[in-house]
């Protein structure tokens, strides 16, 4: 019986130990000082006859905020939400641009959520979902994530809070 307890121990302390190294992996995507990969950006612009296309290098010149969620997925979504109002309520569309990408499978699942979360900004959907070549080109098998792009489409910050883009937004004014 002793055997089996002492065992025990080491079998709980390595795996203790290993708990660790899962840590200090990288995090998959892309990183903080890449160039953000460029994409056409289709917004409906509530007029489903006339789309609205750009291209995210279109928006160099502003900084831009660009947030990858799904409505299935409760902490992007949240994300989503807390983003897009503190943008509205400091008042700084003027100082960054919100593009909000979904990749719900249905548009119909998309349009409610931003119509009921309130979401303001641009949005789209890319309703391949995790196949698409966006959510490859953006490496978010990691995980839904937002970028903070600077003037030249450069990646300034990755999963930025409310609190750092806040404090990123006071320290653009000054």
């Amino acid at each position: 019986m002793r055997h089996y307890v002492k065992w025990f121990f080491v079998v709980l302390l390595i795996s203790s130990l290993t708990s660790f190294i899962e840590k200090d992996r990288p995090v998959t995507g892309l990183s903080v000082g890449e160039h953000a990969p460029d994409f056409v950006i289709s917004s409906d612009a509530s007029d489903a006859l006339n789309p609205v296309q750009k291209r995210l290098s279109g928006l160099h010149g502003n900084c831009v905020l660009v947030n990858f969620w799904a409505s299935y997925d409760a902490p992007s979504r949240i994300r989503n939400i807390e983003l897009s109002r503190a943008l509205v309520k400091s008042d700084a569309q003027n100082q960054v641009e919100y593009v909000s990408v979904s990749f719900d499978e249905y548009e119909s699942i998309f349009r409610e959520t931003v119509r009921k979360d309130g979401i303001v900004g641009t949005n789209m959907v890319d309703t391949a979902g995790e196949k698409s070549k966006l959510f490859r080109k953006y490496e978010l098998k990691g995980g839904l994530t937002n970028y903070l792009l600077d003037e030249n489409g450069m990646i300034i910050a990755k999963n930025i809070s409310v609190a750092e883009l806040s404090s990123y937004l006071n320290k653009r004014r000054s």
